[in-house]
């Protein structure tokens, strides 16, 4: 091989590693100092995760490193139109069971998202307000079970998300496997669980075969949506590669990120019918 055709295949391969880069911070479309999160913790009645502390600080340090504001609440109260109207995102981190006071807290949520807001879950987010179906329509799917925490491995799908780009194809875990079900049609999967080696009697699947999803994005009556069903371990949080995947789902939300327009927001009720 010439020194010419060295150089070429070096000069090759920097510019597909950097795309590769680039990909998975989401290039630079977004103005991060123009972007404002509110992480919301609240857990109702039931079992609380001890992991929100440290889901908390792996969005704190993400929000240092890329220059993004972060409010951290576990008051429903700060769910009004006036006060959500600040963010670009919120982030349901860890929440469980029931986590509004008010029909007006889930209505301003409901307008927020209507009028183009967006929206990450965390692992047990989707054990959220089990009982309000526009909800588990946002989110994607509503909490099963979970098979015992174990070893097991995750399936990358889809390999052009910003939170799976850098992942290898096989995604060792060691979590809790969750099973959902009521799921929204429309999520875009984009990991899935390989359930031929799990330990567990009964593994529900949403297709059929070996697999059940388990990272999924969508868009959903106005806003997009992004949902991870890992991450229960309190350790989790303080790796590079887990705080990259919430990233990523960070980045696909807020990517052409517009003004929030409440012109199109309709809603006056958590009943209101679903738009399908």
């Amino acid at each position: 091989m010439t020194k010419k055709s060295l150089l070429f295949i070096t000069c090759i391969c920097l510019a597909l590693f950097a795309a590769a880069q680039n990909k998975s911070k989401g290039g630079s479309k977004v103005n991060w100092k123009k972007v404002n999160v509110l992480v919301y913790t609240k857990n109702g009645n039931g079992y609380v995760h001890e992991n929100r502390a440290a889901g908390v600080a792996a969005i704190q340090q993400l929000a240092n490193q890329y220059g993004f504001s972060v409010t951290v609440s576990e008051n429903p109260s700060d769910f009004t139109e006036s006060n959500l109207k600040k963010y670009s995102l919120i982030i349901f981190n860890n929440t469980n069971n029931d986590v509004f006071d008010t029909d007006e807290q889930r209505v301003a949520l409901m307008r927020y998202v209507q009028a183009g807001g967006g929206f990450v879950g965390i692992h047990s987010a989707t054990g959220t307000e089990r009982n309000w179906p526009w909800f588990k329509r946002l989110i994607g799917a509503s909490f099963l079970r979970h098979a015992k925490h174990q070893s097991f491995k995750e399936i990358i799908i889809d390999a052009d998300h910003p939170s799976t780009s850098f992942l290898p194809k096989v995604w060792e875990r060691d979590d809790e496997c969750y099973f959902f079900k009521e799921y929204n049609p429309d999520i875009h999967v984009l990991i899935v669980h390989d359930l031929a080696p799990l330990d567990d009697k009964d593994k529900p699947t949403y297709y059929g075969g070996t697999s059940s999803p388990s990272v999924w994005c969508h868009q959903f009556d106005g806003g997009r949506q992004w949902y991870t069903s890992l991450g229960h371990d309190i350790a989790t949080y303080a790796t590079a590669e887990f705080q990259q995947h919430i990233m990523g789902g960070i980045i696909w939300v807020v990517d052409n990120n517009k003004p929030l327009d409440y012109s199109k927001a309709r809603a006056k009720s958590p009943g209101d019918p679903l738009p399908y």
